[in-house]
C-alpha cells in the first residue's frame, strides 16, 4: 500500500467514535488501517482501541482534560460527534455540533506536527451556509468555546432550530479558520453527508419524514451508509489530501449538485404531525 494511504503509525482521535454511526465507522476502519485510535464518546467504540474516555463534549475543561490523558503526537482529528436537534435544545446541539469541535481543534493542534489533519461531519442541511456567511461569521471569530456558548445563548433567533444553523456554522469555521491552522502546517476540512442511515435517523425521520429524507437522497436514488461517509473523512485526513484544506465537500450521492443545476426539482412534502 502506499503510504499517502496509509494509516499505519499514525495516532489518531475521533470524537463520536463509539456507537454504530459514521465515528464508529470510522473507528473500525482506522484500526484496520494500522492506526493507534483513542475515542472520546459517551457509548463504547465498536472495536478494541488504545483508548477510550467517556467525556461530556458540552464540557469544555473535560474535553481538553481528555486530549492531555491522550498526549503525545495527533497525526488526525475526526470530529464525528453530533446531535440531530429536537428533543435536544437549540443551546445544546450548537455546542455539540459547532463549539465542540472547534474546542477539540483548538485542544489538539499543539500536539499535531506539520502534514497532520483535521475533519467534521457538517451535513447538507447545512447547504444555505453561502447565504448566511455574515450571520455566522461573527461566531466563527468567537475567540474560544466559553466565547462561542456566549454567543450561542444571546443568539436564539439565528439558532433556531439548532441542527442546520450549527452545520451551517461549522461549514463557515470551516473555511475561515483553514488559513490559521495551515501556519502550523495543519489542514482542516469537513463533509456534508446527504441522508446516511445511523442510529440519529429516527429523530429526522420523526422531525422531518422520512418521505422529506428520501427526496435529499435522490442522487444515487438511495441513503447512504455510515462507511461510505467515514472512507471520506479518512481520505480527507491522509497524506493523500494533502492540498485540500478549508473545503466543505458534499457527501450526498450528487443530490446538492443535480438541484443546483436543474436535474432534480419537487415538492416539499407536508411535513408529520408536530414536526
Amino acid at each position: 500500500m502506499s503510504k499517502v494511504w496509509s494509516y499505519e503509525g499514525k495516532r489518531v482521535v475521533v470524537s463520536g467514535g463509539g456507537g454504530a454511526g459514521m465515528g464508529a465507522a470510522a473507528t473500525t476502519e482506522l484500526v484496520d488501517l494500522g492506526a493507534e485510535v483513542h475515542v472520546l464518546d459517551l457509548r463504547e467504540p465498536p472495536v478494541k482501541v488504545a483508548s477510550y474516555q467517556s467525556a461530556d463534549l458540552k464540557d469544555p475543561a473535560a474535553v481538553a482534560g481528555a486530549i492531555e490523558k491522550i498526549g503525545g503526537r495527533i497525526d488526525a482529528l475526526f470530529n464525528a460527534a453530533g446531535l440531530p436537534g429536537p428533543p435536544f435544545s437549540d443551546v445544546d446541539t450548537m455546542l455539540v455540533n459547532f463549539a465542540a469541535p472547534r474546542h477539540l481543534a483548538a485542544c489538539c493542534l499543539p500536539q499535531m506536527p506539520e502534514g497532520s489533519a483535521i475533519c467534521s461531519i457538517s451535513s447538507t442541511a447545512g447547504a444555505g451556509w453561502l447565504m448566511n456567511i455574515g450571520k455566522w461569521t461573527p461566531l466563527a471569530a468567537t475567540a474560544d468555546f466559553n466565547e462561542a456558548k456566549a454567543w450561542i445563548e444571546s443568539h436564539p433567533e439565528e439558532i433556531a432550530t439548532g441542527y442546520a444553523p450549527s452545520k451551517e456554522a461549522l461549514i463557515i469555521w470551516t473555511m475561515y479558520a483553514a488559513i490559521d491552522f495551515s501556519k502550523q502546517g495543519v489542514r482542516l476540512n469537513c463533509i456534508s453527508p446527504g441522508p446516511t442511515d445511523t442510529p440519529m435517523m429516527p429523530d429526522f425521520e420523526k422531525m422531518a419524514g422520512a418521505e422529506l429524507i428520501d427526496m435529499f437522497a435522490r442522487g444515487l436514488g438511495r441513503r447512504s451508509t455510515p462507511a461510505e461517509q467515514a472512507y471520506a473523512m479518512i481520505y480527507l485526513n491522509s497524506p493523500a489530501a494533502s492540498y485540500i484544506s478549508g473545503e466543505n465537500l458534499n457527501t450526498d450521492g450528487g443530490t446538492l449538485g443535480a438541484m443546483t443545476t436543474g436535474r432534480l426539482t419537487f415538492e416539499m412534502p407536508a411535513m408529520p404531525a408536530g414536526g
